[in-house]
C-alpha cells in the first residue's frame, strides 16, 4: 500500500508568473462602472483592468454576443428590404408588360432604389470598420 504517488497539485509556470501586484482605489462611482463593465461584457475586473491598461487603451472593448445579435437583426432587416424591392420590381414588370406602369412610378421607384443602394453601402463600410476594430 505504500505505492501510492504523492499528488504535487498544479505545475508550476516557468515563465509568466504573474508575482507581481497592483493595489487602485476607485471612486465609488468608477467602482459601480467597472463592475458594469464586468456583467456586460463578461469577464473578470482584473482582466477588464488588464485589457485596458496594457493592450491599447483607444481601442473600444465590446460584448461581442451582443454585437453579433444586433448585427444579426441589421442582416435580417436588409434581407427583408432586398425581398420587397424584387416583389415592387416583379409588380412594376408586370405592370409595364400591360402598359399600366406610370412613367412617373418607374421614375420614382429607381430615385428609392439609388437610395437604398446608397445607404446598403454605406452598412456595409461601416460594418468593415467594425470587422477590422474587432481585429486589433
Amino acid at each position: 500500500m505504500g505505492d501510492f504517488k504523492k499528488l504535487k497539485g498544479r505545475p508550476e509556470l516557468k515563465s509568466g508568473k504573474r508575482s507581481k501586484k497592483i493595489d487602485t482605489r476607485f471612486t465609488e462611482d468608477e467602482y459601480k462602472q467597472v463592475i458594469a463593465l464586468e456583467k456586460e461584457l463578461g469577464i473578470s475586473k482584473t482582466e477588464l483592468v488588464r485589457m485596458r491598461l496594457l493592450n491599447d487603451a483607444e481601442k473600444v472593448v465590446v460584448n461581442s454576443r451582443e454585437l453579433l445579435k444586433h448585427l444579426d437583426s441589421v442582416g435580417a432587416e436588409m434581407g427583408r428590404a432586398g425581398n420587397n424591392i424584387n416583389q415592387l420590381a416583379k409588380h412594376a414588370n408586370t405592370l409595364k408588360l400591360t402598359g399600366d406602369l406610370h412613367p412617373s412610378v418607374a421614375t420614382k421607384f429607381n430615385e428609392l432604389l439609388e437610395a437604398y443602394i446608397r445607404m446598403q453601402q454605406g452598412l456595409e463600410t461601416a460594418l468593415r470598420k467594425i470587422i477590422r476594430a474587432m481585429g486589433k
